[in-house]
């Protein structure tokens, strides 16, 4: 290994220390070399194990997720569902008709609704019907179709067939990962069927995702962020992600 390829994988390392990941591009330029090499670069410190390449770039942490139980989802990030939750719930006025799609940040969003608010909710997701049940003055439409024992929600063509059929407002959207090139994703690919059915229902989506999910992908790609209107999340997201989303158009509301 020649010095310079040691100079270069040492900064590569630093960079990702100090950043959690790094662009092909950005490295480039600062280390003037080209895209090829630097792609050579990331794929020997893949081999070693120290990093992990991405669409562009790499990552400290392995972007590629695996479908966890709900029941453990709930322990992660309570604190900041919490607070992401509070703030969506803010965005929700009385009489509107919105799709609260599934996920435990989804879950903390019904628990922070008032709990007198006149509201219309469509949801695939059957823990957030029953926090609903508490609140009488909202109406759900519960959605069918086959039920997801890991999210405890639906996905299916009966229900791409009932939001066929409806427009309103709003749709909070969960997601297990955002990769501010590939977009929006999810573990189950019929889920992320079920989500892409209701962006078209909707005519605002606004995702609530922990800062963990950045960086991340799932299996099932929802869409690109261009179809996404605002994202809430925790103060755990970078500030070259979140320049990046407002460079994007995206509003980013950060709690």
């Amino acid at each position: 290994m020649t010095p310079s390829s040691t100079h270069r994988h040492q900064l590569i390392l630093q960079r990702l220390q100090d950043q959690k990941h790094v662009d092909v591009l950005d490295l480039c330029e600062e280390l003037k070399v080209s895209a090829v090499t630097i792609r050579k670069d990331l794929k020997l410190l893949e081999e070693k194990e120290l990093l992990f390449r991405t669409h562009g770039g790499a990552s400290l942490e392995n972007p590629y997720i695996k479908d966890r139980p709900v029941n453990e989802k709930e322990l992660l990030y309570v604190d900041e569902k919490v607070r992401i939750a509070a703030a969506a719930a803010q965005l929700i006025s009385a009489q509107e008709a919105v799709i609260m799609a599934s996920g435990t940040t989804i879950v903390a969003l019904a628990r922070a609704l008032p709990p007198h608010l006149p509201l219309t909710v469509i949801t695939s997701a059957l823990n957030v019907g029953l926090e609903l049940l508490h609140h009488p003055e909202i109406e759900v439409l519960q959605l069918g179709g086959y039920l997801r024992h890991s999210s405890s929600s639906v996905t299916g063509p009966q229900a791409e067939q009932v939001l066929a059929d409806i427009s309103c407002q709003k749709l909070f959207l969960g997601v297990d990962g955002i990769d501010l090139d590939f977009g929006l994703t999810t573990t189950n690919s019929g889920e992320a069927h079920l989500n892409q059915a209701m962006l078209r229902a909707a005519q605002e989506t606004i995702v609530l995702a922990d800062s963990s999910k950045f960086g991340k992908r799932g299996f099932g790609r929802i869409c690109g962020l261009d179809q996404v209107h605002r994202i809430i999340t925790d103060q755990g997201i970078s500030a070259q992600d979140a320049k990046r989303l407002e460079e994007k158009g995206i509003a980013l509301t950060i709690v």
